[in-house]
């Protein structure tokens, strides 16, 4: 779907604000040290999310009909995935250092053509395919020095839980993304962007009963800033495709492995490896032939439509 105002460069400017905004998060949620479980980060990230979406479609003059939903059940199975996703990349990202987190997520989109082809039976032609083994390949650059046997304490390894840890976060947001997939055909943005907030938000919760730390005011303020930054980052990524197509914006998403790495140095005093920026390159050069692969069979597909009416 075309956007409603085209202005590309605006478009670009809010997805990578957007970006911005969730390495913010990121950095916020590592800042904490790993000393909260990661059921109550997912939960705090989440539930003061809620606050700048709530502003945003009330701005919008969307607030009383993002209520309103014809598939309650759907955004459960989404909030279930989306919250799993959270949990276990979260943890990840404290084990590992941030540019090798942010790396190995990009695995989530290659995924989601897997499972699309598995669970949806969407023809997947060579083109793509090939592009998810090359991206795969990337991932296991980056992943495999922190999972080999050969290491210290083998797959038991911090490193090797982390990588596992963001390599589920990965599988776990590709279904989560099938599942996104089904609901903008029949619901709104701003719907399920709240309705996401909220789900995850209840479903966080209950981790309570595992146990839950007291937070100090220093960690308070950074759970603060960690949902504030996600809700930010969320109304920025919808509002930068009103502006321009999905192909122009979506291969943006790889500034965060330079802000990332940037924001690493400095706060944390990590260095990306080698392994981790030549792997980095095979993902992100897979990722972007797949946007643009999937650019021209959406021009296919509504050339199909416009011929078909004309018969």
């Amino acid at each position: 779907m075309a956007p409603a105002v085209y202005d590309p460069i605006r478009g670009i400017l809010l997805k990578v604000f957007s970006v911005t905004a969730f390495v913010g998060m990121q950095s916020c949620i590592k800042l904490t040290g790993g000393e909260l479980p990661t059921g109550q980060v997912s939960f705090y990230r989440s539930a003061f999310a809620i606050l700048p979406i709530l502003l945003y479609l009330a701005f919008k003059g969307e607030l009383r009909t993002a209520f309103r939903t014809s598939n309650p059940l759907g955004h459960l199975k989404r909030g279930l995935l989306g919250v799993a996703s959270m949990i276990v990349g979260f943890y990840g990202l404290i084990l590992l250092p941030m540019p090798d987190a942010i790396a190995i997520g990009y695995a989530m989109p290659l995924l989601a053509v897997v499972f699309a082809a598995i669970f949806l039976r969407e023809h997947v032609r060579v083109y793509r395919w090939s592009a998810v083994f090359v991206g795969l390949v990337g991932v296991s650059i980056i992943s495999w020095p922190k999972l080999t046997l050969f290491s210290e304490q083998g797959f038991a390894s911090q490193a090797a839980v982390g990588a596992g840890a963001v390599l589920l976060a990965a599988a776990l947001g590709a279904a989560a993304m099938l599942q996104l997939r089904q609901l903008v055909q029949e619901e709104r943005t701003p719907t399920i962007v709240l309705f996401f907030s909220l789900t995850a938000s209840v479903l966080s919760a209950l981790s309570w009963f595992f146990g839950w730390q007291a937070l100090s005011w220093e960690t308070l303020g950074l759970m603060v800033m960690a949902g504030f930054f996600g809700g930010l980052g969320q109304i920025l990524l919808t509002e930068s495709y009103r502006f321009a197509d999905v192909s122009t914006i979506a291969p943006f998403e790889y500034c965060s492995i330079i802000l990332g790495s940037i924001i690493a140095f400095l706060l944390f005093d990590e260095i990306p490896t080698l392994t981790t920026l030549i792997g980095a390159f095979f993902v992100i050069g897979a990722g972007i032939f797949i946007i643009f692969r999937e650019h021209q069979l959406g021009l296919e597909r509504r050339a199909a439509r416009r011929a078909s009416t004309l018969q």
